[in-house]
């Protein structure tokens, strides 16, 4: 039985990732840690909140493109983004 809650997607169809030398981006996953507002939140302490990424295992910068828009701005210098061609 196919799994229809998953697009059927033709692998031969898509493109390679690459940087800018044309190389493949093997990526890994981490996390960022964000401190949120023990007030805000209603906590007895200010709660750690993990915020999954993908980071090049090269040159250890983050892709931002995986983050929200809201805070990708505060990791621009550890960070980089796949330009679409």
């Amino acid at each position: 039985m196919k799994d229809l809650t998953q697009p059927q997607i033709d692998i031969t169809l898509t493109k390679a990732v690459v940087d800018e030398n044309g190389k493949p981006i093997l990526l890994a996953e981490g996390t960022i840690l964000r401190k949120g507002s023990k007030f805000i939140l209603g906590t007895d302490k200010d709660p750690l909140i993990p915020i999954p990424v993908m980071y090049d295992v090269e040159t250890k910068k983050i892709l931002l493109d995986m983050i929200p828009k809201e805070i990708r701005e505060e990791y621009s210098e550890i960070g980089f983004t796949l330009e679409q061609k």
